[in-house]
């Protein structure tokens, strides 16, 4: 069912759709981040997934703290539970879906209220490096991280414990793919900053409008081509003699809390 509809540069209108589970929910997998989701009451779990064949103590102890929350369990094939955790490894035969409630598909979020500042990642693989910067951007207010489902490292365990936990309650806000992203911002208005060491544009000295987006890549690859076209300005963090660049979590934790000060 469509809610309303969202207008491009150019007047056309394309429809925003109900948020659908993949936008409601951070999925975490295995006996001990599960298990942990549920002991922390500040975490709303929608529901737990239980391999048929899984059992023993470590079976009974996720029941058990299922059932002192009030939380459904269901039960699943093995292979059910690995397609749905996406991790055929490590989902030791159980899942939870924890409810985000700051999370949003990119499109809502430009229909309904649209965030003065962002941030866009692109190509950032590394799930240290999505958990630090979710953790500094949420820490520092930050209006929304927009996180493609596509080329950047997804919402799992890894990505939760590099966070401590921030990701339950960053602003994250989802799109298909990076230059996606960037098209819509665009339209959206936003004006839309790359950061890059040789930048002739130092932050600290930057003046930004008041619709704005700040594009991180990755730190080998940089900016996909799709999200590089629609880039408008490039920034430098200035650099002592001898240091080239920042490792790509540091230098978002740089300018998020320069803008921060700013505001302040």
């Amino acid at each position: 069912m469509l809610k309303y509809f969202h207008k491009g540069a150019l007047g056309e209108a394309y429809p925003v759709s109900d948020i659908s589970p993949k936008d409601r929910f951070i999925t975490v997998y295995g006996r001990k981040p599960v298990l942990e989701a549920l002991a922390d009451d500040a975490l709303a779990v929608d529901k737990v997934i239980l391999a048929d064949n899984a059992g023993g103590p470590a079976a009974k102890e996720i029941l058990s703290a299922a059932r002192r929350r009030g939380v459904e369990v269901q039960r699943a094939s093995a292979q059910r539970v690995k397609v749905l955790a996406g991790n055929g490894r490590h989902d030791q035969g159980v899942l939870a879906d924890v409810v985000a409630p700051r999370m949003l598909p990119l499109v809502n979020a430009l229909a309904d209220s649209p965030p003065d500042t962002l941030l866009l990642l692109d190509g950032i693989t590394t799930p240290g490096n999505v958990g630090m910067i979710l953790r500094s951007a949420t820490a520092a207010g930050i209006g929304g991280i927009v996180l493609p489902r596509k080329g950047v490292a997804g919402l799992d365990p890894l990505v939760v414990k590099a966070s401590a936990g921030i990701a339950f309650h960053a602003p994250v806000l989802k799109a298909h793919t990076a230059g996606e992203a960037a098209r819509q911002l665009r339209e959206a208005g936003y004006a839309l900053y790359g950061m890059s060491a040789d930048a002739p544009d130092h932050l600290y000295e930057a003046h930004f409008p008041d619709k704005v987006a700040f594009v991180l890549g990755s730190e080998s690859e940089g900016l996909t081509d799709e999200v590089r076209e629609h880039v408008t300005n490039w920034l430098s963090i200035p650099m002592a003699t001898g240091v080239e660049s920042l490792n790509v979590a540091s230098a978002a934790a740089v300018l998020c809390f320069e803008l921060l000060r700013r505001n302040l």
